[in-house]
């Protein structure tokens, strides 16, 4: 026969709290995961445009015209490739920002900028596609 003031378990209260902490905590770690993975895409996003935009910088002083789009800057060996948006996941949609028309051929424009095609909203509150 059991002794019935000397348990040997768990009573469902104590289960139910042990169960409530879990989720707590779990919950505070994949809103934190969430984060830092969002603040590393950021991190990445600003360096790809950094290294794009040197890119064009280093195209025009060394041709001293802006490339016609950004494979050309594959092309020339400026960039080993497109780097993919890591806001969008994708190497087509970057926003190119063109050049101001020559007065001598003012139909021949190259890239001037590069921007994120992302509508996303940055954690700083701006948003990716005015980087």
């Amino acid at each position: 026969m059991r002794d019935w003031r000397n348990p040997r378990g768990w009573t469902l209260i104590e289960l139910t709290i042990v169960i409530s902490l879990i989720t707590v905590l779990s919950t505070i770690a994949l809103v934190g995961y969430g984060n830092a993975v969002a603040r590393s895409r950021e991190a990445v996003l600003k360096e790809d445009l950094f290294r794009m935009r040197d890119a064009i910088d280093q195209h025009y002083a060394d041709l001293g015209e802006y490339p016609a789009d950004l494979h050309a800057l594959v092309s020339a060996g400026y960039l080993r490739a497109i780097p993919e948006d890591p806001m969008t996941r994708s190497s087509e949609t970057w926003v190119v920002v063109p050049a101001e028309p020559d007065p001598a051929d003012p139909f021949v424009q190259g890239v001037y900028d590069v921007r994120s095609g992302s509508e996303g909203i940055a954690f700083d509150g701006t948003t990716y596609a005015d980087w």
